[in-house]
């Protein structure tokens, strides 16, 4: 299992500086269209905002992540969430559905997110979701890796995400047994709250510390950072949008 390096994710900071990621993924919820009494897997279920959404149609929802500060928070809306990795997920046939949103893309070993996700469901059953695609937050992270390098640092492959294309994606999950596999990219400009500053600092302080740069030093980069991005993620009203490429997908498994 090759994990990514995260940061030690932050319920406050992700509620202040990332509530859009929930919000922009009711669309996926819809697309799931869950059932009253069905039994659906969250992989990647953060905070639970959307993984309450879905159990209010009435479904059955165990949803999992591996942070445990952000499965203690879905734990707080009454939710069943267990700490676990999509890499190492432990189900066997026992889910009519599955879905993620904005998680896939953190878990480096694809192959391994798409074979537990296969065990998982019953035979039929359908796999629904979004996540980071081709592209997504080039600009971002263009000016994240000129600054460190300017600065002596460099990210790992370890620690980055996996935007992977139409093509790289759809080999994956059909390389793990699923038909019927759907996946477009999105393109979608993506307001940022907190500007740059405020994403670095919730998304992206576990891959700062993988490069090996002091947490007290994470402030002034990210400074940094988004000045050398204002010319091209600041409109002309000072709002900060980040360069966002989403895929989304649907799938099943053969009956």
């Amino acid at each position: 299992m090759t994990l990514s390096p995260t940061s030690d994710w932050s319920p406050a900071a992700y509620a202040a500086n990332a509530a859009f990621v929930p919000a922009l993924g009711q669309p996926v919820v819809a697309l799931l269209a869950s059932r009253a009494g069905e039994r659906i897997l969250d992989v990647g279920c953060g905070d639970g905002v959307l993984t309450a959404a879905i159990a209010a149609t009435g479904a059955e929802v165990v949803g999992v992540d591996a942070s445990p500060a952000m499965t203690a928070a879905a734990r707080e809306r009454g939710l069943d969430a267990r700490v676990m990795s999509g890499e190492a997920l432990d189900f066997s046939a026992g889910f009519d559905a599955a879905f993620s949103n904005a998680a896939l893309h953190w878990m480096r070993d694809a192959g391994a997110v798409a074979r537990g996700v296969m065990r998982a469901l019953k035979p039929g059953a359908r796999f629904v979701g979004e996540m980071g695609g081709g592209g997504n937050c080039a600009a971002l992270w263009e000016g994240i890796d000129a600054e460190l390098a300017a600065r002596g640092h460099a990210i790992p492959d370890s620690a980055r995400h996996w935007y992977p294309s139409v093509e790289e994606f759809t080999r994956v999950y059909a390389d793990a047994g699923f038909t019927d596999i759907a996946a477009t990219l999105i393109p979608r400009p993506t307001p940022l709250p907190g500007g740059v500053t405020g994403w670095i600092a919730t998304f992206m302080t576990g891959a700062f510390d993988a490069a090996g740069i002091d947490p007290a030093d994470l402030p002034a980069i990210a400074e940094a950072i988004e000045a050398r991005l204002a010319d091209r993620l600041r409109g002309p009203d000072g709002a900060w949008v980040a360069d966002y490429v989403r895929l989304r997908f649907t799938m099943r498994k053969p009956d």
